[in-house]
């Protein structure tokens, strides 16, 4: 690390970049290892609260202070809603990170990482500012129903929790990967990912806004308090060959600063057994019958297609029972109307050498008293509680019901709907978790009570972020969009999902798929992305084409091909 002044600016000089601190103007200039510029960055952002705007009014020296194997570069400012601000560049010799921290009583709203209202200089004028970029273009791990990666740097891109198939919200597949953005450069790639601490992940969306200029954001809901001094999250820049690998180095990089678990489950032989999932053929059903597939989550049904696959002498060793098993979605009792004897249907599994998961609708108010719920302002329940105690006995309980002897003596979980955790404001909970801290305050009430009760007990989710790796077990691909490459799609999938969970199993799913010869092609597949999964029994929903002997020839094959390289 090499520290100097330059015609009164300071310049601060690594092995993978360089600053340039300029002194006439409130921006830092990045440039790589061999001097390309990359970035301007602006330095004074807002950091806006319910109590209104922020404008930078004012700002002090920098000051510099050495220690070992790190450079930090402070700048005091004054600002129009805050007592002071306080902006750092903390810099390593491979890459460095830039926080801010507010002084001063309110509820964030939006924190934005380099732009923001400024007025303390007259030669630039007032308004607002944002950084400058030499991007070639933008890289999100967040798989969307259009299932592009890659975005324009001069256009935006959004990393959240939360999703539905709705226009601008087609994000439901990972809620959420790692909140992360990688962007190519002239000589290789950079990520900008959030690194906070732990208890500190209360954000519930991260945007990159490009345009002419560029800032990033992190949004708030009003439910994090600032009394006295409140540091945010950094943005780390990790510079890399891909990106991919710059995706590896934020993921790594959480890790090795405690800001994400290190150790998960220890992964029992069962959990990598082949799976069977009855949605598929739920919804092929729902086709020819008309009537919706979770009205065929039925102890019948399900035995009706099991008995079809053991004709053609396909045997899974995980059977998942999907939506809608039970009752309701909130109390997760079985529908015994449905599933007169599910004990006994577990228990016939067993004797076959198989495990049972069942399916949760995650967050569903469904059955719950309101009291225990999530609400809106107009007092409606939009998702059960975590942080309410009441809720969160009820929870284990209904854990220990559907796992333990005396219940239904299942195998763990399939948790879907993750997407839907609570966002935006106005919304009232009993507690003040929010963001990825509420959807892991949840999976943790979960996953204790389960591995309490049976220690093979199987989480699996579709939440690759690697805050919440010691909270599951395994994740899941998701449904795949029928329009686009289902390969393609699936295999950056189980990149991410490894990158920020290494030790978790895959689930590589197989709904929905655009035709037989679609599925046919991901069959293949599957076994080099992770755990094979089906979800038919006998035709693909999509077009009504019928499994040929070919096809289970290809499911015996496949998964006996599988099974011995395990």
């Amino acid at each position: 690390m090499q520290v100097a002044y330059h015609d009164g600016e300071l310049h601060v000089g690594a092995e993978a970049y360089a600053l340039r601190f300029a002194h006439d103007r409130p921006y830092v200039y990045l440039n790589d290892a061999r001097g390309e510029r990359v970035a301007q960055l602006f330095v004074p952002a807002s950091v806006f609260s319910l109590h209104g705007l922020d404008d930078t009014t004012r700002t002090d020296e920098w000051q510099v202070d050495e220690r070992a194997g790190e450079v930090v570069c402070s700048l005091r400012a004054d600002s129009s809603l805050w007592l002071s601000k306080t902006y750092r560049f903390r810099c390593a010799a491979q890459r460095f990170s830039y926080d801010i921290q507010v002084e001063g009583e309110g509820f964030l709203t939006f924190v934005h990482f380099f732009g923001g209202f400024y007025s303390a200089q007259t030669r630039w004028g007032s308004g607002w500012c944002e950084s400058g970029q030499a991007f070639k273009r933008g890289f999100n791990p967040e798989p969307y129903s259009d299932e592009q990666v890659y975005f324009d740097a001069s256009g935006g891109s959004v990393i959240d929790l939360s999703g539905v198939p709705l226009p601008g919200k087609a994000s439901w597949f990972f809620t959420p990967p790692p909140f992360c953005f990688a962007f190519e450069s002239a000589t290789g790639w950079l990520s900008m990912g959030v690194e906070a601490q732990p208890g500190a992940n209360r954000f519930s969306q991260y945007a990159y806004h490009g345009g002419r200029g560029f800032y990033l954001t992190l949004s708030y809901d009003g439910k994090t308090k600032v009394s006295g001094a409140y540091t945010t999250p950094a943005i780390a820049f990790e510079f890399a060959a891909s990106e991919y690998a710059a995706l590896d180095a934020h993921c790594e990089s959480l890790r090795e600063r405690g800001l994400a678990p290190t150790s998960a489950s220890q992964a029992h032989d069962w959990w990598q057994e082949p799976i069977w999932c009855g949605w598929g053929a739920q919804c092929y059903l729902e086709k020819v019958e008309k009537r919706t597939a979770s009205s065929f989550s039925r102890q019948d049904t399900y035995q009706q297609f099991l008995d079809a696959l053991a004709a053609r002498s396909v045997n899974p060793g995980i059977v998942v029972l999907d939506d809608k098993w039970q009752a309701t979605y909130g109390e997760n009792r079985a529908d015994e109307e449905k599933w007169p004897d599910l004990r006994g249907f577990v228990h016939a599994q067993h004797a076959l050498g198989r495990h049972v998961l069942l399916w949760i609708k995650a967050w569903s108010p469904e059955g719950l008293p309101a009291e225990e719920c999530i609400a809106n302002a107009a007092g409606l329940p939009i998702a059960l509680d975590p942080t309410n105690p009441t809720l969160e006995r009820r929870l284990r309980e209904s854990v220990r019901a559907m796992l333990s002897a005396d219940g239904y003596d299942a195998d763990g979980f399939k948790l879907d709907f993750s997407a839907r955790i609570p966002s935006g404001p106005g919304v009232l909970l009993l507690g003040e978790a929010w963001g990825l801290e509420l959807m892991r305050m949840y999976f943790k009430s979960i996953y204790d009570e389960m591995k309490q009760v049976k220690a093979d007990a199987l989480l699996l989710t579709h939440t690759p972020h690697p805050y919440l790796a010691d909270v599951l077990d395994m994740i899941r691909l998701n449904d795949a969009n029928t329009g686009h490459d289902v390969v393609q799609a699936m295999t950056h999938r189980a990149r991410v999902a490894r990158s920020a969970c290494p030790a978790a199993l895959i689930d590589t799913d197989n709904w929905p798929m655009k035709d037989r010869a679609t599925w046919r092609k991901y069959t293949r597949v599957q076994p080099s992305l992770g755990v094979p999964s089906l979800y038919y029994a006998t035709h693909i929903d999509t077009t009504g084409e019928a499994l040929t002997a070919q096809d289970y020839a290809l499911i015996r094959e496949t998964w006996a091909k599988y099974r011995a390289g395990l």
